[in-house]
């Protein structure tokens, strides 16, 4: 590595820094690929040591040694970059609880491997949407291997659900990054997923099997799917919903699935609905029902709704997008989200379809 510190940017200093703050992000931009070579060996091994240290300490122990202070700690949910990551304050000093997502990331970096045990360690703690269970299900997908894959597979029967959820996330995640044509994985996670559903009682680990199950297409995937669309939990209808639609699906939806989807659209829960108005609107099949389900939902209460249906009857050549896009409005901004409101790039696309514009 370059050890001529001279020619280094003005950030470089930062990376200790990067690590105390404990944003994943922060390290993350730092090390990108065009400055990451400038940085010893030795530097890396030192921001690692410096990430282990938080990690093992714990941020609000560590937090509470450096201040002094006594009072309760403030925590806060906030978005580090694209992921989900606690902020805790005490005695006028903030820091982010990703320091296990760091962690993870420098020794990838350096060409340390991590034990499947140490990883999910580093994941427990956490909810599936924090960066440093994220970074932990991600990396060991990446590996595809028969002893991660056999890691992963054993926990479907551990008696902890967030042990069981970590497990079906990684087999999820396996198959869904497998990119070699004879996809070696496809077979094995849906016969495991197929079982797993018909036994799983806790609902967060039923709705990632189900995601899972989405990701295959295949008419067991369906079969194993339709029984939970009725299930009384949220999140297990939405992986329902979603997965049911496929970019690989004939050009119609068999008769149980359509007639699902077409509840699924007029359920009580909005991501139930948004999801369901997403896979039919994604979809081949033209059936006049399905159309008219998603014109209703023009006039959903959630515009995030009242566009997918949009974007769906454009794509679906319905002229009853134009009106529904006339009432939305120009796109809207939606600050501290990336979302980008699209209703009026479909509804483009239709009417030069329409038109037959060249």
């Amino acid at each position: 590595m370059d050890t001529d510190t001279d020619s280094r940017p003005d950030e470089l200093p930062a990376l200790r820094d990067a690590v105390e703050s404990g944003s994943p992000s922060l390290v993350e931009a730092l090390l990108n690929p065009l400055v990451r070579s400038r940085y010893t060996e030795a530097e890396l091994l030192e921001a690692r040591d410096v990430a282990l240290h938080w990690y093992e300490a714990g941020a609000e122990a560590e937090l509470r040694r450096r201040t002094g202070a006594e009072e309760a700690v403030v925590r806060a949910r906030v978005q580090d970059e694209s992921d989900s990551i606690g902020e805790l304050t005490l005695g006028g000093m903030s820091v982010r609880d990703g320091h296990a997502a760091i962690l993870t990331a420098l020794e990838e970096l350096l060409g340390i491997r991590t034990s499947f045990e140490e990883l999910m360690a580093r994941a427990l703690p956490f909810d599936r949407d924090h960066s440093s269970w994220g970074s932990a299900t991600i990396l060991l997908a990446h590996r595809r291997d028969q002893e991660t894959w056999a890691a992963a597979a054993a926990l479907r029967t551990h008696p902890e659900p967030s042990h069981r959820q970590f497990g079906a996330e990684v087999l999820r995640l396996t198959h869904l990054f497998d990119d070699n044509e004879a996809d070696t994985f496809a077979g094995p996670a849906l016969d495991i997923f197929t079982a797993w559903s018909t036994r799983e009682p806790d609902p967060l680990v039923l709705a990632e099997v189900l995601r899972a199950l989405g990701d295959h297409a295949d008419a067991r995937a369906n079969a194993a799917l339709l029984p939970y669309a009725g299930h009384p939990d949220g999140d297990v209808r939405r992986a329902v919903a979603s997965g049911l639609g496929t970019w690989f699906e004939p050009p119609a939806f068999s008769d149980d699935v359509r007639e699902t989807l077409l509840v699924l659209m007029t359920d009580a829960d909005t991501a139930v609905r948004l999801a369901a108005c997403h896979t039919v609107g994604d979809s081949r099949d033209r059936a006049p029902a399905l159309a008219d389900a998603m014109s209703v939902l023009l006039e959903d209460g959630d515009r995030k709704v009242r566009i997918t249906a949009v974007e769906g009857l454009a794509f679906h050549d319905d002229e009853r997008c134009v009106e529904g896009a006339r009432r939305l409005g120009p796109p809207q901004e939606h600050p501290g989200t990336s979302s980008v409101e699209l209703h009026l790039d479909a509804l483009w696309l239709y009417r030069q379809r329409r038109d037959g514009w060249h």
